[in-house]
């Protein structure tokens, strides 16, 4: 009796590559490992600023200020603060702050200037020194005499009583005085001299 046909054996299969084309990755679609492409923002549109719309008065009004501030200077501000559109109470408030800073910085000048005169009148080779006290009285005795009440006051609240020239010029007139040459009734003088009014101011009639 044959033998049963023995079942043929599958022969293995050869490892050959497929010739099948490779997927192409999607641009579209990223891979999980790569970064994701920077997105594009669009450019702003350029902003259009309007200017400020002015707030100034047809007139400000600074008579708070005045006396504080000198009329030339508030002119000068005037302009500058309509220029640059500013309200009442905006340049107000500007000349209330800066105001007293200028005024202190005048005043501070001022007595520097009154101080160095007052020196100047101490160390002066021909009424200061030793007996600046003595001419000083001379001085005041002309200053009595020719001047008046505001005149004198004048001179205190400016501080120009500390001028030298000035007090110079009282101290020579004191002296005239002084001399028994003046006449202050405006009578005849002593021994037929000139008097002093006339020697101080020459073109005055008598």
């Amino acid at each position: 009796m044959p033998d049963p046909i023995a079942p043929v054996a599958e022969a293995p299969s050869a490892n050959i590559p497929s010739t099948a084309a490779a997927p192409v990755a999607d641009p579209a679609v990223s891979s999980p490992s790569a970064p994701a492409p920077a997105a594009t923002v669009p450019a702003a549109a350029p902003t259009i600023t309007e200017a400020p719309q002015s707030t100034a008065p047809e007139k400000y009004d600074f008579a708070s200020a005045e006396g504080k501030v000198q009329p030339a200077v508030l002119a000068k501000f005037e302009g500058v603060a309509r220029e640059l559109g500013m309200s009442q109470e905006a340049a107000m408030k500007l000349i209330d702050t800066v105001a007293p800073e200028m005024q202190a910085a005048v005043k501070a000048n001022h007595d520097a200037t009154v101080s160095q005169w007052l020196e100047s009148a101490k160390a002066d080779k021909e009424f200061g020194g030793e007996k600046l006290g003595e001419n000083l009285a001379i001085a005041k005795k002309a200053l009595e005499t020719f001047g008046s009440p505001e005149l004198t006051k004048m001179l205190d609240d400016t501080g120009m009583g500390n001028h030298p020239e000035l007090i110079r010029a009282f101290y020579r007139a004191g002296q005239k005085i002084s001399s028994g040459t003046f006449v202050p009734s405006g009578g005849s003088t002593v021994s037929g001299k000139t008097s002093a009014a006339s020697k101080l101011y020459p073109n005055m009639k008598q």
